[in-house]
């Protein structure tokens, strides 16, 4: 399956990316360079990527995903990333424990808290 993204902006100006099916190594290219372009077209805008109906998070292409996040977000309050999965949590602590500050959850699991709390012990460590 592919994946398709709508892309709405709300009256301040902000953008949240729906996306929906697999986000694997074929789709990633794409939208690396749709949020580039989005970036750039708005500058003051907070983007908000909402994972909600994603059913895959390859392996294979997390770490592009994951590279342009963090390229594209250097203060990290611009990007954020919204209702993911558990399962998908997983995969993101895999590669990079710095990602999990910008995941917000407005529906918080006993899981996504413990991962949290982990992930930042761990950031701690690394950072000391």
């Amino acid at each position: 399956m592919t994946m398709k993204a709508r892309v709405r902006t709300d009256a301040h100006g902000n953008i949240t990316i729906h996306m929906e099916g697999d986000l694997n190594y074929e789709n990633t290219s794409p939208l690396k360079a749709e949020l580039e372009n989005l970036t750039q077209e708005n500058p003051t805008s907070q983007i908000t990527l909402d994972m909600h109906a994603l059913d895959f998070v390859g392996s294979s292409g997390i770490g592009l995903f994951v590279d342009t996040i963090k390229a594209l977000n250097e203060n990290k309050d611009r990007i954020k990333i919204t209702n993911v999965k558990t399962e998908f949590l997983k995969v993101f602590k895999l590669y990079d424990l710095d990602l999990m500050s910008i995941i917000v959850d407005e529906f918080e699991t006993d899981m996504t808290a413990n991962l949290s709390q982990t992930f930042a012990a761990r950031k701690r460590t690394y950072e000391n």
